[in-house]
C-alpha cells in the first residue's frame, strides 16, 4: 500500500528550505503560510515531516525520471549514451565542477532535505500534539537527516556539517567540515532513530522508516568506513563492527524480515513492501511518479553492457570461462544464473509477446527489465507505464538480502571465511537457484565471491558505483573499453585513481560560498 501522505503531503515548502520572502515573515498574513503561523497543529508537523520525505522522490536523488537506473550506466555494468543527468561524462571520466545534471543536482538535493529536517526537529517540539507521536517524528527526521548526510559524504568527501535551520545570516560562509565528524553526526542520528522508531507501522503508514531501517542503514554506514578507500581502514576492528551492525538486523526479532521468494515479483508493482523491503522511496501515479518502465522499455538509457551479460556464472555456479563450466559460445544465454532471465532482456529472447533482435535494443543489443512491469508476456490487465510515461513502482534502498551480503563481506574481511558468512552468502544464492558455495576458500577468493554475487544481485540498480569505489578498483574496472552484447566496441572509458573517486564540488556553490575548498584535481 502507497503511502499518500509521505508522497503528496508537501506544505508550504518554501518555509522548511529557507526560501520564504523574509518580510512576509513580519505581516502574518493570514492567506498564506508563513513561519510564524505555520507550526501549530499536529497536521502541519506531520506535513514538515513528509516535506523531510519528499526530497527522496526528485531527480537529485532517486526519483525524477529513473535516476538510479541512470546511475548504472556510471558503473561497468550499463551505457547511458544520452548521458542523462551526466552520468556518461562521470563513466568516461569528464565530469568538472561546472557540470550540469547530477552532480550540482544531488548536492542541492541532499541540502534541501537536510535544511528541512533540521527545521523540523526544532519546530516540531513548538507544536502541541501526542509525546509520543513526536517522538517518533523526531526519529524519523534523524533517519532522514543522516541518509542525506551519508549521501553526500558518500559522493563529495567533506561537506560542511549544518544542524541548524537554514539561515543565511550564518550559512552562508561555512567551510568543509571533516567526512570523519560528518559520519560522527550521521551515526549519532541513526542511533537516536533506532531508539525511538517502531519495527512495523499499521497499514496506513507503510513506507515510514523503522527502528530496522535505522539500523540496517547504521551497518551500511560502517561498512564504508572500513573499506579500502580511506587511509587507515582495511581495520579488523572496523570491519566487525559493520558485521556486528549487519548481524543485529539479522538478529532483530519482530520485522518479519527475510527474502522474497521470488526475485523477478521483488522489483513489480503489485508486491512492494513486501518481507525483503527495509525500506525504499515512495511513488503514487498520477500525484508523483517515476519513468522506470519507460526507459526500461523505451528510451534504454541504462542499457546493459556485455560486461555484465557475461558476469552472471552458468547455472552449475561456474564462470562461463571455466572450461568445466559447459557454457556454449553459440547458446551464451542458455543454463545461466537464473537472475540474469530475471534482469535483463537479450537478443534471442522474448519482450512483450516479440522475438528480440539485436535491433530491438539498438544501443548495446541489451534491455533491462527490473524495475519494469514489461517481461516476455503482454503487461498485466490495467497496467502500464500509464500517461506521459510515468510508473509508480517504489525504489528499494535497503533490502534484507543487501544485508546478509553485507555480514558476509565484513565478517569475511574481519576473521576470514566461517560457517556464518557462508549461511549469509549462501542464502541470497539459494534464493536465486544457485549451488551453495562450499568451505575450503580463502579470505581472498571468498572476497571475490562475494563482491561478484553483490554486482550480480543488485544488478540494474545503481549500487555498483559505490561499490567499485569503495573497494578502490574502479580504475581496474572502470577504465575499460565498454563492448554491446557482439564484442563490439562502444567508447573507452577513463577513470583517474587521483581525482575521480569524488565528485567535485559544485561550480555554483563555489561561486555562491567562497569558504568551500574545491576537492583535488579539479
Amino acid at each position: 500500500m502507497k503511502n499518500t501522505s509521505i508522497v503528496i503531503g508537501f506544505v508550504c515548502l518554501g518555509l522548511l528550505t529557507g526560501s520564504c520572502n523574509k518580510s512576509l515573515l513580519n505581516t502574518s498574513p493570514k492567506d498564506q503560510y508563513v513561519e510564524s503561523n505555520y507550526w501549530e497543529s499536529a497536521a502541519a508537523a506531520q506535513a514538515g515531516l513528509a516535506a523531510c520525505y519528499g526530497v527522496m522522490n526528485g531527480s537529485g536523488l532517486w526519483g525524477g525520471d529513473a535516476t538510479p537506473l541512470f546511475e548504472e550506466g556510471a558503473s561497468p555494468n550499463a551505457y547511458d549514451y544520452d548521458n542523462s543527468m551526466g552520468f556518461n561524462l562521470i563513466a568516461e571520466g569528464l565530469q568538472s565542477a561546472s557540470s550540469s545534471g547530477i552532480i550540482p543536482g544531488r548536492w542541492k538535493a541532499c541540502y534541501t532535505g537536510i535544511g528541512r529536517c533540521n527545521t523540523f526537529l526544532v519546530k516540531v517540539d513548538e507544536v502541541s500534539m501526542d509525546d509520543a507521536l513526536k517522538t517518533r517524528m523526531k526519529g524519523e527526521a534523524h533517519f532522514l537527516r543522516a541518509l542525506y548526510y551519508f549521501t553526500l559524504q558518500n559522493y563529495y568527501g567533506a561537506v560542511p556539517l549544518i544542524l541548524d535551520p537554514p539561515d543565511r545570516a550564518t550559512q552562508t560562509n561555512v567551510k568543509r567540515t571533516d567526512r570523519t565528524q560528518v559520519i560522527a553526526q550521521v551515526l549519532s542520528d541513526l542511533d537516536s532513530a533506532a531508539a525511538v522508531l517502531p519495527l512495523k507501522y499499521s497499514s496506513a503508514d507503510v513506507g515510514r522508516v523503522t527502528k530496522g531501517a535505522a539500523m540496517t542503514l547504521k551497518a551500511k554506514v560502517l561498512l564504508w568506513e572500513a573499506s579500502p578507500l580511506f587511509a587507515g581502514a582495511n581495520d579488523p576492528a572496523k570491519w566487525q563492527a559493520a558485521a556486528d551492525a549487519a548481524q543485529a538486523v539479522m538478529s532483530l526479532s519482530g520485522t518479519g524480515y527475510g527474502l522474497y521468494s521470488d526475485y523477478r515479483g521483488l522489483f513489480l508493482p503489485q508486491n512492494e513492501n513486501n518481507k525483503e523491503v527495509i525500506f525504499d522511496v515512495q511513488f503514487i501515479y498520477p500525484d508523483l511518479g517515476n519513468s522506470f518502465d519507460l526507459i526500461d522499455k523505451q528510451y534504454n538509457t541504462n542499457a546493459p553492457l556485455l560486461d555484465i551479460a557475461q558476469a552472471y556464472t552458468m547455472s552449475n555456479g561456474l564462470a562461463i570461462t571455466d572450461p568445466a563450466s559447459g557454457y556454449d559460445p553459440a547458446h551464451p544465454y542458455a543454463n545461466r544464473d537464473p537472475r540474469l532471465y530475471q534482469t535483463i532482456v537479450y537478443p534471442g529472447d522474448t519482450f512483450m509477446t516479440v522475438p528480440v533482435t539485436p535491433t530491438r535494443f539498438a544501443i548495446t543489443g541489451y534491455g533491462l527489465k527490473k524495475y519494469s512491469i514489461y517481461d516476455k508476456g503482454a503487461p498485466p490487465a490495467g497496467q502500464s507505464d500509464l500517461k506521459a510515461g510515468q510508473s509508480s513502482t517504489n525504489y528499494i534502498l535497503l533490502r534484507y538480502a543487501g544485508v546478509l551480503l553485507m555480514y558476509a563481506e565484513a565478517k569475511n574481511e574481519a576473521s576470514g571465511p566461517d560457517a556464518t558468512v557462508l549461511s549469509a552468502l549462501n542464502s541470497v544464492r539459494s534464493r536465486a537457484g544457485l549451488p551453495a558455495v562450499q568451505a575450503g576458500l580463502s579470505q581472498d577468493s571468498l572476497r571475490s565471491v562475494i563482491r561478484h554475487e553483490r554486482r550480480v544481485e543488485f544488478a540494474g540498480e545503481g549500487m555498483y558505483y559505490s561499490d567499485i569505489r569503495r573497494w578502490k578498483i574502479a580504475e581496474e574496472v572502470l577504465g575499460q573499453p565498454i563492448y554491446k552484447y557482439d564484442g563490439s566496441k562502444i567508447e573507452t572509458r577513463s577513470f583517474n585513481a587521483a581525482r575521480d573517486y569524488w565528485w567535485p564540488i559544485p561550480q555554483t556553490e563555489l561561486d555562491l560560498n567562497p569558504d568551500l575548498t574545491q576537492n583535488d584535481g579539479y
